[in-house]
């Protein structure tokens, strides 16, 4: 009896181990497979601009040109991002990532044998398609192959630091591949990259379906994506014809009104695509503002810096990437200590002190954007790519702690849509401060500027909604109190 009891534990043993092997092996493809693609879209974001005055001079593109042909592609990665999940939860995350993974790869060798401007927007806009579907459904991926939180937390730190890694080396991977092969090779790289990407997904195992998925809000998907269209597309234009001019004027009150319509349309929706709820919280309205206003900055300081270095320096694709270093390199480190750091410091004065630094950068580049010595230019920058590297991570953890985790994934989609909102609105922007001005230096200084009074806004609005915050947690523990006639656990 005794040893038929020490075969049937023994069995038991060695299938949990079984259980154990095959999970961990679960775990490697997805986390291979996803963060192979996100890889390719974060490099995406930032590639692109050591290649924009190669692209303009083949294809005959000024600089309205060549905003769209960054911006189309965050905006369409912002204004579906949140469909995309939705997607995700009804036909399945396996499914959807690879659907988007093949758009995105489809639409890379578009964008690499485009024969003029207009049908290389069209494949940036593609790409932000296929972008929109596979990155909620990649996070979901790895939630669903996780079974712990520790484990989660793991994967998700891998899957975010490669694309910390990627964005640090798109400008320099970039040049050099601008200056050897020509700057189509940026984009029909990510064709191998990806269809290996689809290979290691199609062995991921199927996860089960949720058993109430959420419905796809079209009118307010439509909604979104008339707002912010309409905003960049006004903003872009307004150089070459004037803030007062029909089409401009008229693009920003039809992007006012599409504004309003997706509040309306989000407020009455059981199950809405951005849940406005969620703003009752103050730290999680801070942190999507601080990300957005992060990530508004940041990318319109790659955008003006690439025309600068370029156009008016005369660098080349491998100088400029190489010049790009100093604000890039520090980022994947920032990403790695940003974790220590809010521990240490906690997550109000982390972010705060973060987007000061980053102010005092965007002052320091600005007081040197019209020198001709880029050593002047080169110092704040540092600072800059530092402090954005800090702001990130940090608000994500803050945000994610005070959302019940039944809701973490759409959370996360609405932070996510907000730095893409930003990113796209940055670019606008810069180009269109550079395009009103006698130089790019100029143009760029007065962006900087602006970029430096919004960080510092963003440092008190983060201040200040952590003192809320907390004045709300106090009068929820003294209400909570006077009902049960005892102090809270």
């Amino acid at each position: 009896m005794q040893t038929h009891e020490t075969h049937e534990t023994h069995e038991t043993h060695e299938t949990h181990e079984t259980q154990d092997t095959h999970s961990r092996e679960q775990q490697r493809r997805v986390l291979w497979a996803t963060s192979i693609s996100y890889v390719v879209v974060i490099l995406d974001t930032s590639i692109v601009n050591v290649a924009l005055e190669r692209i303009g001079a083949s294809l005959a593109g000024g600089v309205a040109g060549l905003q769209w042909v960054v911006n189309a592609y965050t905006l369409a990665f912002a204004s579906l991002l949140l469909s995309g999940g939705t997607l995700g939860d009804r036909l399945g995350a396996r499914q959807v990532y690879m659907a988007g993974l093949a758009v995105f790869t489809a639409a890379s060798a578009l964008c690499g044998a485009a024969p003029s401007l207009a049908l290389l927007t069209l494949g940036r806009v593609l790409q932000g398609v296929g972008a929109a579907l596979l990155v909620p459904a990649s996070m979901a991926l790895i939630n669903g192959a996780c079974a712990s939180a520790r484990e989660r937390a793991a994967a998700f730190g891998v899957w975010a630091g490669l694309g910390g890694v990627a964005m640090a080396a798109g400008p320099l991977l970039g040049g050099v591949l601008i200056g050897l092969v020509g700057w189509r090779s940026i984009f029909l790289l990510n064709v191998p990259v990806c269809l290996a990407g689809i290979v290691m997904a199609a062995r991921v195992a199927a996860q089960p379906h949720p058993r109430v998925p959420r419905r796809l809000d079209l009118a307010g998907q439509t909604a979104a994506i008339a707002a912010l269209a309409l905003l960049n597309a006004a903003i872009i234009e307004a150089p070459a014809h004037g803030w007062r001019a029909p089409l401009v004027a008229g693009g920003i009150v039809l992007a006012l009104v599409a504004a309003f319509a997706f509040v309306a349309l989000e407020a009455r929706r059981a199950q809405p695509m951005l849940p406005l709820g969620f703003f009752r919280e103050p730290v999680f309205g801070a942190a999507v503002l601080v990300s957005m206003i992060s990530a508004f900055a940041f990318y319109g300081l790659l955008f003006g810096l690439s025309l600068s270095l370029q156009q008016e320096r005369g660098y080349s694709p491998l100088r400029a990437g190489l010049a790009f270093l100093p604000l890039t390199v520090v980022v994947p480190p920032g990403s790695l200590l940003s974790r220590r750091a809010a521990a240490w410091l906690g997550s109000r004065a982390l972010v705060a002190l973060a987007c000061l630094l980053a102010a005092a950068g965007y002052l320091g580049a600005a007081a040197c954007a019209t020198t001709a010595r880029y050593e002047l230019l080169a110092l704040p920058l540092p600072a800059i790519g530092f402090a954005a590297s800090l702001i990130t991570p940090a608000a994500t953890a803050a945000l994610m702690a005070i959302v019940d985790q039944g809701r973490a994934g759409i959370a996360a989609g609405v932070l996510n849509a907000a730095r893409q909102t930003g990113a796209a609105l940055g670019v606008a922007v810069a180009g269109a401060m550079i395009a009103g001005r006698a130089s790019i230096g100029a143009g760029m200084r007065l962006n900087l500027l602006i970029a430096a009074v919004l960080s510092a806004g963003a440092a008190w609005a983060w201040w200040r909604a952590w003192s809320r915050h907390a004045s709300h947690a106090a009068e929820s523990r003294g209400a909570n109190k006077t009902r049960t006639g005892k102090p809270c656990a």
